[in-house]
């Protein structure tokens, strides 16, 4: 059972914008809405209109993380879509961490007019990875540390454990995405990495750039030398904004 209390700030949000456009944002795993909201007020002063949903198991427990699955977070995406299609003909996306795997899903298999991968995992460093469905049952949950994010700190309200269960699920997604979903993307892509960040590896990044089906004068990579994970919070995010920004927003 599910405890549904929502701490403040980690509650899906809305911003109506008002030139005719909409962007659906993505948080990460163990992450929250608040991560995304920078930029969604970055998007929505532009005047885009932006969506981002709480994904299933977030911004509550570990505990209800822990009882959830892949299934439900990209059902989620799917679901906010289709919310925003019922007004917008055009829908962009942009999706950090394992947002950014649903991203790439919402992309595939949905009418986007343009989509932002940021720190996008592919390739991961941990090298128990590979024996994930046994340890989970041994270890619990994986412990976390929080970045100091400085001016945007209050934004940051991820756990401070991650649940191994939910993993498994996870990165079947990452091998849905692998074999099948990269190579049906086709709409214009930009692709934002750090360097430096210890999560993801970034030739993470440069994989999803070689087997995106968009067109090479269509996608963008963007590498970052002193951010960590979350870009939408860290030391580059100002760059990181209008990058987006600009990407969005020309023809």
């Amino acid at each position: 059972m599910m405890t549904q209390q929502i701490m403040p700030g980690a509650e899906s949000f809305l911003l109506k914008g008002n030139n005719g456009k909409a962007v659906l944002l993505l948080h990460g795993y163990t992450g929250a809405t608040a991560e995304m909201r920078p930029l969604g007020n970055y998007l929505h002063g532009l005047g885009f209109t932006v969506l981002c949903p709480r994904l299933p198991g977030h911004g509550t427990s570990v505990a209800d993380l822990e009882q959830t699955t892949a299934s439900q977070w990209v059902a989620t995406a799917k679901v906010a879509y289709a919310i925003l299609a019922k007004e917008y003909q055009e829908i962009y996306v942009a999706g950090l961490s394992m947002g950014g795997l649903l991203a790439i899903t919402v992309a595939a298999t949905e009418k986007v007019a343009k989509v932002a991968f940021l720190s996008t995992p592919i390739f991961v460093p941990d090298k128990r990875l590979p024996f994930l469905p046994l340890l989970r049952w041994f270890i619990r949950y994986l412990p976390k540390h929080k970045r100091d994010y400085h001016d945007l700190a209050e934004y940051c309200l991820c756990y401070d454990k991650m649940p191994t269960k939910p993993l498994v699920s996870l990165f079947g997604l990452v091998k849905e995405v692998k074999k099948h979903l990269l190579q049906q993307v086709k709409c214009p892509c930009l692709i934002m990495q750090s360097k430096i960040e210890h999560t993801v590896q970034p030739k993470s990044a440069q994989y999803i750039y070689d087997h995106v089906a968009t067109v090479a004068e269509e996608k963008e990579l963007r590498w970052f030398n002193h951010s960590g994970h979350i870009l939408t919070l860290d030391s580059e995010h100002d760059q990181v904004f209008q990058e987006i920004g600009e990407f969005f927003s020309k023809r």
